[in-house]
């Protein structure tokens, strides 16, 4: 009697997926759930289970890597529990300059970890011709970013060059009741508050960002360096 070769299935490889979106305006509307979306969809198809996720809420991409609490984070956990793949969405979630990238990229590698694009395939390899598209592509994207804010600040100066304005976007205490939320982040950190119990503490007492949002702590850090 013949038997029937056992079939053992392939090992479920675990992952952390790492994803941001770069103004607070966004934390609420598209970009997460897109983002988790490709991010699960790669992960079905090639048997990755997403063992933590990592959202990175309000950090612009043109930043460099000094206020990036979530990623500090994915790196804690990279560096304690076993876990060696990251997965994101688009490397230009990791920075959408190509030298944030580029570096952010290098550390992952240098630490002996795996980064993952879900919807750029084999771009975060180090082949050669890999490495040169992606530099490519993240240059390209780059220039059309630069030549959108020269647009835009051009148009800001000939509007005030016919009209003899032009108002940009206010600092945080220009609008009626903000100065006094100002005053209380300033007394948290005078007692030695971080940018995230500040922003807890925001949150807890009911006060609401300027676009009637929850407080994060880059946009704390945001307001209180600038001032």
């Amino acid at each position: 009697m013949e038997t029937t070769p056992e079939v053992t299935k392939p090992e479920v490889k675990k992952a952390f997926a790492y994803l941001r979106v770069s103004s607070n305006g966004q934390v609420e509307g598209d970009g997460f759930p897109r983002q988790r979306e490709a991010i699960k969809k790669w992960a079905v198809a090639n048997n990755v289970k997403i063992v933590r996720w990592f959202e990175e809420k309000g950090v612009s991409g043109k930043t460099d890597l000094e206020n990036r609490p979530a990623l500090d984070e994915l790196f804690r956990a990279l560096n304690s529990n076993g876990v060696k793949t990251v997965v994101i969405e688009r490397l230009d979630r990791l920075g959408r300059e190509l030298m944030v990238q580029e570096n952010l990229l290098a550390q992952f590698v240098k630490q002996g970890f795996e980064i993952i694009s879900a919807t750029e395939p084999k771009l975060c390899d180090d082949d050669a011709t890999r490495v040169l598209i992606r530099q490519m592509l993240g240059a390209i994207g780059q220039f059309d970013r630069t030549r959108i804010v020269e647009k835009l600040r051009v148009a800001r100066q000939r509007k005030k060059a016919a009209t003899g304005h032009c108002e940009g976007r206010k600092p945080y205490g220009h609008y009626e009741g903000e100065q006094e939320i100002l005053n209380r982040m300033r007394d948290l950190y005078a007692v030695g508050g971080n940018w995230e119990n500040i922003s807890a503490a925001l949150n807890t007492e009911g006060i609401k960002t300027r676009s009637s949002g929850k407080w994060y702590p880059a946009t704390v850090r945001k307001i209180l360096v600038r001032k």
